[in-house]
C-alpha cells in the first residue's frame, strides 16, 4: 500500500530544488544592497568600508536628474531597487503614487544625529517615508578672472544681452522655473498655470544666453573653462574653488533655491533590512563626514558637521547664515499636472 508518508516524502524531493533555489535567492538578497543615487554623491571608498563591515555587497547605480530615477522606477517596476535618494519634491510625489515605504526609524539610531532644522519638512512632516542625507542650494556662479564680482547679483543678470551663449543652466526643469518664478516675482512651487505661462514666454528670452545644460555636475563647465557664469550648486561652486579655479559663488538678492536629498527606500525594495543598516552607516558622524569632505555638499548631519574643518564649517557657501536661508526658497511638491507641464515646456526651451 502506498503510505501517506512515502507520498510526502516524494513531493520534499520533488520540491527540494525549488526551496533550495528560493533560499538561495533570499540568501543573496540579504547579503547585496541595490543602491540606486546621485552621481558622486557617495564615494567608492565609504562604500567599500561598508561591505567590509557587513559583509554586504552593494551594486551602486547613478543618475542625473529626479526625472531620469523617477522615470526608471516607474518603467523598470520589475527591476528593484533596495535605496534610493530623491530630492525634497520628489519624495512627496513618489509617496502621493505608492512608490515608496514607510521607513522603521527606530531600526537607525543614528537618525538622532540628524539637525532638528532640516526634519519634519512639508513633503514629510514626520519623516515617515525619508532621512535627509545631503542639503544644497542654487545659485549663480562667475569666474572672476572674465567677469567682474560687482556686475552680478540677481537673477536678472543672467538675461543680459552681453551673456550671449555664455551660461550654462542646471539641467533640472523645477530648478529653471524655479529661477524664473523667483525672478518675476511669484511663488516659487505655484501651481498656477498663467505664473507658469508667463515664466516659460521669460525662459525663451534667456536662451539665447545659454550654452548648455549641466546636473553631472554643474562645476564641470567651469573647470572646462567652457563658461563663465552660470546656475551651480553650492557644493560643486565650493570643489571648484578647491581646485583653484577663481569662481565666485553669488546668492542672489531675490534668494537662492534650496533642496535637500533624501534616503527612501522603494516599495518593490527586496532587501529592506540592509537597507536600513546602509542608511544608518551613512548617518554615522565620521562617515557623513567624509562624504561632506570629499563630496563638497552640505550634511544635515550635526555631529558630523562637527567632526569637519574649520574653513568648511565657516564657509558661506556651505553653511549659510540663517538670513540667506530664510531669504531663498525651498523646493516643495508641485500636482503632476504641473510637473508634465515643466517637463514639456522645458523640453521645448532646449529645442530652441
Amino acid at each position: 500500500m502506498f503510505s501517506f508518508f512515502r507520498l510526502i516524502f516524494i513531493i520534499f524531493i520533488l520540491l527540494l530544488p525549488i526551496t533550495k533555489k528560493y533560499l538561495n535567492n533570499t540568501k543573496s538578497y540579504q547579503n547585496t544592497i541595490f543602491f540606486y543615487n546621485w552621481t558622486e554623491y557617495v564615494p567608492q571608498e565609504i562604500l567599500n568600508q561598508f561591505t567590509r563591515e557587513t559583509g554586504i555587497k552593494i551594486i551602486y547605480s547613478t543618475y542625473e536628474s529626479n526625472e531620469s530615477m523617477y522615470a526608471k522606477l516607474k518603467t523598470y517596476t520589475k527591476q528593484s531597487y533596495d535605496l534610493v535618494v530623491p530630492s525634497t519634491y520628489f519624495v512627496e510625489k513618489m509617496k502621493n503614487e505608492g512608490m515608496i515605504q514607510k521607513i522603521e526609524k527606530k531600526k537607525i539610531p543614528n537618525f538622532a544625529n540628524l539637525d532638528y532644522k532640516f526634519l519634519n519638512k512639508s513633503f514629510d512632516l514626520k519623516n515617515e517615508y525619508s532621512i535627509p542625507f545631503m542639503w544644497g542650494a542654487t545659485a549663480i556662479g562667475i569666474n572672476t578672472n572674465i567677469i567682474k564680482p560687482e556686475s552680478v547679483h540677481s537673477w536678472k543678470d543672467l538675461w543680459n544681452p552681453r551673456y550671449y551663449k555664455s551660461i550654462s543652466l542646471i539641467d533640472d526643469a523645477k530648478e529653471v522655473f524655479q529661477m524664473s518664478l523667483i525672478k518675476l516675482g511669484y511663488p516659487a512651487n505655484t501651481n498656477n498655470t498663467n505664473y507658469i505661462k508667463k515664466s516659460f514666454i521669460d525662459l525663451k528670452k534667456l536662451m539665447p544666453n545659454i550654452i548648455s545644460f549641466n546636473s553631472d555636475n554643474p562645476g564641470y563647465p567651469f573647470i572646462e573653462g567652457s563658461v563663465n557664469i552660470g546656475m551651480i550648486w553650492n557644493g560643486s561652486a565650493y570643489m571648484v574653488q578647491k581646485l583653484g579655479i577663481p569662481l565666485k559663488f553669488i546668492w542672489p538678492k531675490e534668494g537662492g533655491i534650496f533642496w535637500m536629498d533624501s534616503f527612501v527606500i522603494p516599495k518593490n525594495a527586496k532587501n529592506i533590512k540592509g537597507a536600513l543598516k546602509l542608511i544608518n552607516f551613512l548617518l554615522r558622524p565620521d562617515i557623513a563626514a567624509k562624504i561632506a569632505k570629499k563630496t563638497g555638499f552640505s550634511t544635515p548631519n550635526l555631529k558630523a558637521k562637527k567632526l569637519l574643518p574649520l574653513d568648511m564649517i565657516n564657509n558661506e557657501i556651505l553653511y549659510p547664515n540663517d538670513e540667506i536661508i530664510n531669504k531663498g526658497v525651498w523646493q516643495n511638491y508641485v500636482n503632476n499636472n504641473i510637473s508634465k507641464r515643466y517637463e514639456i515646456d522645458f523640453q521645448k526651451l532646449k529645442n530652441l
